[in-house]
């Protein structure tokens, strides 16, 4: 299963509303299950630096199915997954990555987002994931 675009612009219009209502300005990239791009909105203001950083973030959650905050706990020196940052062609390994589940649980895609902090970036890509 593949997220659609019509599922896609959903998922960027919930995270953009979640993005307002906490007063930042992101970029918010949607890959579908084999890590394509297939949208992505960077809201007026929002950096330049953090186009890369929300498409990364999508990719390193799909790659690994899990939310990119649980694999930068796992990257730690020490821990099972240190360094991983470093494969497929560089990682993302904090918060604002998270997979997209459909109705029947299977993940179809993901959802990275960038331009505030950390905390601010997993909740914008959780309202948007949460918005199927």
């Amino acid at each position: 299963m593949n997220i659609t675009l019509e599922q896609a612009e959903k998922i960027i219009s919930a995270a953009k509303t979640k993005s307002i209502a906490l007063n930042t300005k992101m970029n918010i990239s949607i890959v579908d299950a084999g890590a394509n791009l297939v949208a992505f909105a960077r809201m007026d203001g929002a950096w330049l630096g953090s186009l890369d950083i929300s498409l990364k973030k999508a990719k390193t959650a799909r790659f690994f199915d899990m939310n990119t905050g649980i694999i930068g706990e796992l990257s730690q020196p020490g821990g099972s997954l240190y360094n991983i940052e470093h494969s497929n062609g560089g990682l993302i390994t904090f918060p604002g990555g998270v997979p997209i589940k459909n109705e029947n649980d299977e993940i179809i895609g993901a959802i990275g987002v960038s331009g505030s902090s950390v905390e601010n970036d997993h909740a914008v890509a959780e309202a948007g994931a949460n918005a199927l």
